[in-house]
């Protein structure tokens, strides 16, 4: 029973260290190879599990194996476009103009209640809003919404401004985050003299957001829930 339990922990740290190696799109939108490679590696990694005869070695080397050919074939399309046309396809048009393409949703298999539900996601309620959708490599579905129907911007409504970078987590549940300080250059003395000058302590704070501004949103711990895990911890004990 241990050593079933010892060889799950280490497939599992290998297949989440061969799934960071492949990038984050392998965790996200898959292509049909990246797709086909995580499904190999996830069958590969039961072997060793059910069949305690079967050596850890054996059911490492072929997951390496693939996730190996996976960066080559990564590298490979990168360079060829005609490639990547062959192993990933092409973006597919299924609304053009306001007109709904049926050969093409025929031909890619997509009924009117998947085109339907992918607008849908898009925030696009009626399709006579669409001006056209694109079916992408990955299966998902580009909207780009008539003009009469976009949400109004800033430079429709020839508003000036300036594009300012969105606040970070600098304390998350009384711990400094100390890579997003460095990011926005603020420094752990300037945080926490912010902190002090608000009357709290770091370890006081469940959240604190800042932007290169120096302005800050601050949530603090709410005692009464922490207390009752502390008293729970305690009558445990």
């Amino acid at each position: 029973m241990l050593i079933v339990f010892v060889r799950s922990i280490l497939l599992y740290l290998l297949i989440i260290f061969a799934l960071r190696l492949m990038g984050k799109r392998q965790i996200g939108e898959l292509q049909p190879s990246e797709l086909s490679i995580t499904i190999l590696i996830s069958n590969m990694a039961t072997l060793p599990i059910e069949d305690s005869n079967i050596p850890m070695l054996l059911g490492a080397i072929p997951i390496l194996a693939l996730v190996g050919f996976e960066l080559l074939l990564s590298n490979a399309t990168l360079r060829s476009k005609r490639l990547r046309k062959v192993i990933s396809g092409n973006p597919v048009v299924v609304i053009r103009e306001g007109v709904i393409d049926q050969k093409e949703l025929k031909r890619l298999r997509f009924s009117i209640d998947d085109l339907m539900e992918a607008l849908r996601e898009n925030s696009v309620f009626d399709v006579r809003e669409v001006y056209y959708a694109v079916v992408e490599t990955t299966g998902q579905v580009s909207v780009l919404q008539k003009f009469r129907s976009q949400p109004v911007t800033p430079q429709m409504l020839q508003v000036k401004g300036a594009d300012e970078a969105p606040p970070v987590v600098v304390i998350s549940d009384g711990a400094i985050i100390e890579d997003s300080l460095n990011a926005y250059r603020l420094g752990k003395d300037w945080l926490l003299k912010t902190v002090a000058e608000q009357g709290y302590q770091v370890k006081d704070l469940f959240l604190m957001t800042a932007d290169k501004n120096g302005e800050t949103y601050v949530v603090p711990k709410d005692q009464a829930a922490y207390r009752g895990k502390k008293g729970k911890k305690e009558a445990d004990g």
